[in-house]
């Protein structure tokens, strides 16, 4: 079935994530929550309701959503939202660790930790995400009833 994913991350991962969306896009699915980082400052003037308003739109017509892990994830209070957000809507959740992709420098980083807690946790790079990712996100609609 075709799934159209919100995937949440911290902006300082967006090379990280562009990789797992990008993965998820080749194989024909669509994706949600992404905007570069001209967006994300217009957004950000505009104060925290606009930012809410953006991630509301975005979270619009998905069934799941792909918390995408690195250093500072935890401590994100956007990421947070995405996650309240998402459970409110009766989402299918689950969080990916992409702190060992390499960014654009070929650097990989430490991770937080498991959010969001209490969902399924993969290892992007262990678990074999460019396979599995799909069958993830499937798992986990099934488990909220999607």
């Amino acid at each position: 079935m075709a799934r159209r994913v919100y995937f949440g991350f911290k902006y300082e991962d967006v090379s990280r994530a562009m990789v797992v969306r990008n993965s998820w896009v080749i194989a024909g699915q669509r994706a949600a929550g992404f905007y570069d980082a001209a967006e994300f400052e217009t957004l950000k003037r505009k104060g925290d309701p606009a930012i809410k308003a953006w991630i509301d739109d975005q979270l619009h017509g998905t069934t799941v959503t792909v918390i995408l892990v690195g250093a500072k994830t935890c401590r994100s209070r956007w990421v947070k939202y995405e996650i309240e957000k998402s459970k409110a809507l009766g989402h299918g959740l689950l969080g990916i660790d992409v702190s060992k992709i390499k960014d654009l420098r070929g650097n990989t980083s430490e991770r937080c930790g498991q959010i969001p807690v209490g969902y399924p946790f993969y290892l992007w790079l262990k678990d074999h995400g460019y396979q599995n990712l799909g069958s993830w996100a499937e798992r986990a609609a099934k488990a909220a009833g999607k």
